[in-house]
């Protein structure tokens, strides 16, 4: 992949014929050394080994990262890559993992973990029903929690062994949100995901912190469909979704994305602004993407969100979306505002971010083939790594792009007259790969030559 220059640099080019009469036989010479960068790519370091079938990774406020293995450990994993032995939690005898999309799924801190020493995750436990439970680190040790301080939150029946969805996060808001999938099988055959009598295919957002109803948690006041007797559930958040395996927060502006995964056709990511009141619909299954798909019992004044980005299953593009995290961490500024997300099926790492006009890009990042990423997660610093579930590797994600320094001169060797400036683009270190420039002239040479007095961008 060549580079492309994607900041428009006014370079002024001051070529002023008639002074150059006065100053004769001198010759001007104004240069600008510029540090420019490509468009950004990724490669993976190998940071955490030995792991089985690792499939999500959180923080708990500290240095340490803590690894969810499907069949039923957590597993912490010190900064240095060290995998400690003794696992942090085993719930294995409870876990039901005998299909590929069960088992421990996902992990989430408490916001105030360093002080009540809660978490929770998200299982399939007897029958494969999903479990949302809340656990409590052990009162001697930090690397151990206890394992019979469990409280079920709630439980959901899954019709089949697919499509359970398994994340769960705090939101900036302090709640707690979990995404379900439609409960299985081929095109949602209980339409669930778009009933909301049922929390499968949802968003749902709870308060983990004031139970209330006889629950062990609470309803948040302004969650979204809490009108009395409207036959809506008071936990469901936003619609549509057929499998959101993975979804994340921007730790900056709060904002929530979604990685949904999709049937034949499309995999898409969505996108919920940060202030958003909640209810929005994403479409499935009478949408796929932004494509209709089985409408034939669709509300036909449902008011559904398009996704900001999708690929087609066409290609090398891949087959099931793997949700990331907007990019915020320090050693890679390349990166930083991406929201980074990777096919499970092929290895392709993309990244998507606001052009400052109000749409969205996406630019390639990589083609990183044999891993099968099934999870991002996302440090205390806010560096990104990757689950290889296959290999059983944590990896960490690195910006790879090569910086370019440019040097643009100009000079004027005529001692009268005008029409003789010069300008003059160059690298100042080897770049392997080609380089496209262009002057505001419309030019994309290197050395631009007959010019009168004026200014010339170089983009």
């Amino acid at each position: 992949m060549g580079y492309s220059l994607t900041t428009t640099l006014e370079i002024l080019l001051s070529i002023n014929t008639s002074f150059m009469k006065i100053i004769a036989p001198l010759v001007l010479l104004f240069a600008s050394v510029l540090c420019l960068y490509a468009q950004p790519n990724v490669a993976l370091e190998a940071f955490a080994t030995g792991l089985t079938e690792p499939v999500d990774i959180a923080h708990a406020g500290d240095e340490r990262l803590f690894v969810v293995e499907r069949p039923g450990l957590i597993r912490i994993v010190e900064p240095d890559g060290d995998v400690l032995p003794a696992p942090f939690l085993d719930i294995t005898a409870d876990v039901v993992d005998n299909a590929s999309e069960r088992g421990l799924l996902g992990l989430a801190f408490h916001p105030d973990y360093a002080d009540n020493g809660y978490f929770f995750v998200n299982y399939t436990g007897a029958a494969g029903a999903t479990h949302v439970s809340r656990f409590q680190v052990s009162a001697g040790n930090p690397n151990l929690a206890d394992p019979t301080s469990e409280v079920v939150l709630f439980t959901v029946s899954q019709p089949f062994s697919n499509h359970n969805g398994g994340d769960l996060n705090f939101g900036p808001d302090g709640y707690l949100y979990i995404g379900l999938g439609d409960g299985g099988s081929f095109n949602d055959p209980g339409n669930n995901s778009q009933t909301t009598t049922t929390m499968l295919g949802k968003m749902l957002r709870i308060d983990v912190d004031n139970p209330s109803g006889g629950l062990d948690y609470g309803i948040p006041p302004d969650n979204p469909f809490l009108t009395p007797d409207d036959g809506i559930l008071d936990e469901i958040w936003a619609t549509g979704l057929r499998n959101p395996w993975r979804f994340s927060f921007d730790r900056q502006t709060g904002d929530l994305w979604i990685g949904d995964v999709g049937q034949d056709q499309y995999e898409e990511v969505d996108f919920q602004p940060a202030g958003s009141p909640g209810g929005e619909n994403y479409g499935w299954k009478c949408r796929e993407g932004a494509h209709d798909y089985l409408t034939a019992n669709c509300d036909p004044d449902a008011v559904f969100v398009d996704p900001v980005w999708e690929y087609a299953h066409t290609g090398a593009n891949g087959c099931s979306i793997t949700g990331g995290y907007m990019y915020r961490g320090c050693q890679y500024p390349e990166l930083y505002g991406y929201y980074l997300c990777a096919d499970y099926c092929t290895g392709r790492f993309w990244g998507i971010r606001d052009d400052g006009a109000g749409n969205w890009e996406t630019v390639d990042l990589a083609n990183l083939s044999n891993f099968e990423f099934v999870s991002f997660g996302e440090d205390f610093n806010g560096e990104l790594y990757v689950a290889a579930i296959g290999s059983g590797q944590v990896l960490r994600v690195v910006e790879t792009t090569a910086s370019m320094d440019i040097e643009v001169g100009a000079t004027d060797e005529s001692c009268e007259g005008a029409g003789n400036g010069t300008a003059a683009a160059s690298w100042m270190e080897g770049i392997n790969e080609p380089v496209t420039i262009e002057w505001s002239t419309g030019s994309t040479d290197l050395f631009l030559a007959d010019l009168s007095a004026g200014n010339y961008g170089l983009t």
